[in-house]
C-alpha cells in the first residue's frame, strides 16, 4: 500500500470519528433526519465541477455551504422547521444536481469514490476534521442548554441562532469530508445511523458520544475491508453503509 492510500484511510477514520460526533448530536437536536437531504445540496456543485473538469469538492462545497446558509435563512424568516426548510432546498438541489450531472460521472457523485489521496488534501481534510471537533468540544455546554431548552439559552446570554448557523456549517462540513469516500447519496449515512445505533446501547451522555463515534469507525473499517477484500471495488460507500445497518440491528436485538 502506497503513502496516497495510507492518507485515504487515516483521512477515512478521522471522518468516521467527525461524524460519530456531530451525529450525536444532530440526533439529540433532532434534525438527524435533515442529514440525509443535507449532504444532497452538494450535488448541484458537483454537477458544475464535473462539466468545467475541476475539483468536484470545490464545486460541491460551494452549492453545500450556500445551500446550509439559505436553509438558515429560511429557517429565520419563514419560522419552518428545520427539516421543512431544507426539503425545500433538498428538492430544488436533487432536481438540478441531476440534470447538470454528466452521466458518467453520476455514479461517483452519488456513491463515491475511494481514491488516492494526496498529501494536501490530507492535511486540509485533516483541518477540517480538527475544526468540526474543536467546534463541538468547544460548543458542548451551549449546544447541551439549547438542546433542553432555547429559551434558557437565550436567556443565559447564548446567540441561538449564531449557534444554529454554526452547527448547521460544522454539520455540511463533516458531509463535505465524507464526500469523497461515500458520495453525496450516502455521505450522510455515517452520520445518521451509527448515533441511531448509540442511542439503543448507551444511556449516559458521554457514553452515547464514545460509542457513536466508535461504532462510525467500526462501520468505515469494515466496510473498506468487505469492499476491498470480497468486491475488489474502490466505491466502499455502500458497504460502509450495509455494515453500519447490521449494527444497528444487532443493537435491537441486544436491547430486547
Amino acid at each position: 500500500m502506497d503513502t496516497s492510500h495510507s492518507y485515504a484511510i487515516l483521512l477515512a477514520a478521522f471522518f468516521a470519528i467527525a461524524a460519530g460526533l456531530v451525529g450525536s448530536v444532530a440526533l439529540m437536536k433532532r434534525m438527524v433526519l435533515a442529514s440525509d437531504v443535507i449532504s444532497h445540496l452538494a450535488l448541484p456543485g458537483l454537477g458544475i465541477a464535473y462539466l468545467l473538469k475541476s475539483n468536484p469538492l470545490v464545486g460541491g462545497g460551494a452549492t453545500l455551504f450556500l445551500g446550509t446558509l439559505l436553509v438558515w435563512q429560511l429557517q429565520k424568516k419563514t419560522g419552518l422547521a428545520t427539516d421543512s426548510s431544507i426539503g425545500v432546498v433538498f428538492a430544488a438541489s436533487l432536481g438540478i444536481g441531476a440534470l447538470l450531472t454528466p452521466n458518467e460521472d453520476l455514479l461517483e457523485a452519488l456513491f463515491g469514490n475511494f481514491e488516492k489521496l494526496s498529501l494536501f488534501g490530507f492535511l486540509l481534510g485533516t483541518a477540517a476534521v480538527i475544526l468540526i471537533v474543536a467546534f463541538v468540544v468547544q460548543m458542548k455546554d451551549r449546544l447541551i442548554l439549547n438542546l433542553f431548552s432555547p429559551d434558557l439559552a437565550s436567556a443565559t446570554g447564548v446567540n441561538v441562532a449564531h449557534l444554529d448557523l454554526g452547527f448547521l456549517l460544522v454539520f455540511s462540513l463533516t458531509v463535505l469530508v465524507g464526500l469523497r469516500f461515500m458520495g453525496a447519496l450516502l455521505s450522510s449515512a455515517l452520520i445518521i445511523i451509527p448515533a441511531a445505533t448509540a442511542r439503543q446501547l448507551a444511556g449516559k451522555m458521554t457514553e452515547f458520544v464514545v460509542v457513536a463515534c466508535a461504532l462510525s469507525l467500526v462501520s468505515v473499517a469494515a466496510g473498506f475491508l468487505v469492499s476491498t477484500l470480497i468486491f475488489k471495488t474502490s466505491t466502499v460507500g455502500p458497504s460502509i453503509v450495509i455494515v453500519s445497518v447490521l449494527l444497528f440491528a444487532m443493537s435491537l436485538i441486544t436491547k430486547k
